[in-house]
């Protein structure tokens, strides 16, 4: 029998959906389905105009007519898909909240896939055509940055009949993801007499004491290993399925969709990975000897590579002192980061509290942009929960001044959408280091380090590991043995010889819920950092004539590709030396841990 479920905190919030709905039986997710069918049948009342249309002005015209209804539309749909999904999240362990999420997609779906011809029928008009027509009308000259990205895609389009089987089938591909995330709420790590959730498993991993890390680690070992089979086959699947539709569309490598998603080129990711990865020796390994040095080891055991420094109990923050410290540092930014964060607290939009069910992670949900965005975390009361509620805080008030443009517009691809949360995450770190006693500065800078570690180093890890996995699948099921293997290979070669990867730790791929929901994510992650180093510069060169500039940047959501949104600060991420900022800052931190003996 499972030990009851303890949570450090209560204080940390729940939140409250009800401005979405009131509940799964809420009249108004019937209604809302009905509104959103009415609004496509009166978009799909154009097809066939927009490729027939031969005047400017009326061509024009209708790409706004039929552009606005389909952002409607979108919002309509947005909102139902996000309240089945934020209330199963706290649920996974409730069949019924999974049910729902399930039979809401579905219903998502049938409505939306007959609106397919409308993207088709946009890349049937020439370009000289359509620019005539975003000309001639102002209305639908607002839509550009929507169409680039819509344009983007022409290369790989297929027929209508192929796009609607490939939206049709969406669902019941889903089912795939839910199985991973069904398999982690469910996990149950041994430690001791304890029987702890995935959530507080990887929590103990920072604990001062060695001997409780070492349990927990053994215990979510042994956990992830009974379920690793399943996971390898969710996996296996998912990539499969990506794979047959990379080949229809004509996609040469696995990760190039998503590249084409972030509106990124391949090649400029394969120069970060790779700088990255040169820089394993000067930074991880590095970092990692200084750190068994500073406790007395000859090498870490994996489960120390996150452990305080300090031999003491590090310091721990209630919710409100959270809150404080992550508040104080948004309003270092001046104009109105803070009070926009401030209204997540004021507002039930944040879900902190831990507890039996609620999946792991954190996430901020923008919902659409005609709502509010909900924040998703489990409150441990540890330093780096100080850090994820800024991060996701900077999701959440990117999210708000961006809602201006509309949903459509306001998408952010990956290369942006990390900026405001690694940012705001950087702004809170400087705040606990200033505010620290002199005992604690090494163990927040060793902290602070090993953030960035694992924010750029661990990503393009999980990045490089993620490339070879999809690349063998393309020959053929990859046994779970193999996949261990590769997950060993780049972990090992990342954190380097001072770190001992113990029995074990080969099953750790499966718990990264990225590789299953959201293929080649994960060198976002690294992106957004290397980007905000370069942008924390930026800032310290110029203050005052910073703020305006970044607000700038994030209110402008998807309307800007990356170059085009760094430009105002003189920054060219195309330069192979932009990357080498962030790589050298997380350098001299190294240098100053070093120097603290």
């Amino acid at each position: 029998m499972n030990a009851p479920f303890k949570t450090p905190n209560a204080e940390a919030p729940l939140w409250d959906l009800t401005d979405l709905y009131a509940s799964r039986d809420d009249a108004r997710v019937g209604a809302d389905l009905d509104r959103a069918r009415a609004l496509v049948d009166a978009l799909n009342a154009l097809q066939g105009r927009l490729a027939a249309q031969t005047d400017a002005a009326a061509l024009g015209a209708d790409l706004d007519k039929a552009i606005g209804l389909y952002e409607q539309a979108s919002d309509v749909l947005g909102a139902l898909g996000a309240y089945a999904f934020l209330s199963a999240s706290t649920a996974r362990d409730d069949a019924a909240a999974q049910g729902f999420e399930a039979d809401v997609r579905e219903k998502i779906t049938a409505i939306a896939t007959p609106t397919v011809w409308l993207t088709l029928e946009i890349n049937q008009i020439d370009d000289a055509r359509l620019e005539a027509a975003l000309t001639a009308h102002a209305g639908a000259a607002r839509w550009r940055p929507w169409l680039r990205r819509v344009r983007a895609m022409k290369p790989h389009e297929l027929s209508a009949e192929l796009e609607t089987f490939i939206a049709e089938r969406g669902p019941i591909m889903a089912q795939w993801p839910r199985l991973f995330d069904e398999q982690l709420a469910a996990l149950r790590a041994k430690a001791g007499n304890e029987s702890l959730t995935l959530a507080e498993a990887l929590n103990r991993l920072s604990d001062a004491k060695p001997a409780r890390r070492k349990a927990a680690a053994e215990g979510l070992s042994e956990a992830l290993a009974a379920r690793a089979p399943t996971l390898a086959l969710v996996l296996n699947t998912v990539a499969a399925d990506k794979a047959m539709e990379d080949r229809w569309r004509g996609f040469k490598r696995p990760a190039d969709s998503r590249h084409l998603g972030n509106e990124v080129d391949g090649e400029a990711v394969d120069a970060m990975a790779e700088a990255v990865a040169a820089a394993y020796p000067r930074l991880s390994h590095r970092y990692y000897a200084l750190k068994a040095k500073a406790m007395g080891k000859t090498r870490l055991d994996h489960w120390d590579r996150n452990a305080p420094i300090e031999t003491t109990t590090p310091r721990t923050f209630t919710w409100s002192q959270g809150r404080e410290i992550v508040l104080d540092s948004f309003s270092d930014l001046g104009g109105d980061f803070a009070e926009r964060a401030g209204g997540f607290f004021d507002k039930p939009w944040i879900d902190g509290r831990a507890r039996a069910g609620k999946q792991s992670g954190a996430y901020a949900h923008p919902v659409t942009a005609d709502r509010h965005p909900y924040v998703f975390l489990n409150w441990m009361g540890e330093r780096r929960d100080v850090l994820t509620l800024a991060h996701e805080l900077g999701h959440g008030v990117h999210q708000t001044l961006a809602a201006d443009q509309g949903t459509l517009l306001a998408d952010t691809p990956l290369t942006l959408a990390e900026t405001a949360s690694i940012f705001a995450e950087g702004l809170t770190f400087d705040r606990l280091l200033a505010t620290a006693p002199k005992a604690e500065q090494r163990g927040l800078l060793a902290g602070r380090i090993e953030d960035g570690l694992n924010t750029v180093v661990r990503q393009i890890a999980f990045h490089r590991f993620e490339t070879r996995f999809h690349d063998e699948r393309l020959k053929g099921e990859v046994s779970q043995p193999r996949i261990n293997q590769l997950w060993l290979e780049e972990m090992g070669a990342s954190l380097g010889p001072a770190v001992k990867l113990n029995p074990g730790y080969e099953h750790w791929w499966a718990y990264v819920s990225h590789f299953v929901h959201s293929p080649f994510y994960v060198y976002a992650y690294a992106f957004g950092d290397l980007l905000v180093a370069a942008l924390m510069e930026a800032r310290r060169n110029d203050p005052s004539g910073f703020t305006p500039l970044y607000r700038q940047l994030l209110a402008g959501g998807g309307s800007r590709t990356y170059v085009e949104a760094l430009k105002p600060f003189g920054l060219d991420p195309r330069d192979p030396a932009f990357w080498s900022v962030g790589c050298q800052r997380l350098e001299r931190l190294v240098d100053q841990f070093e120097a603290l003996g």
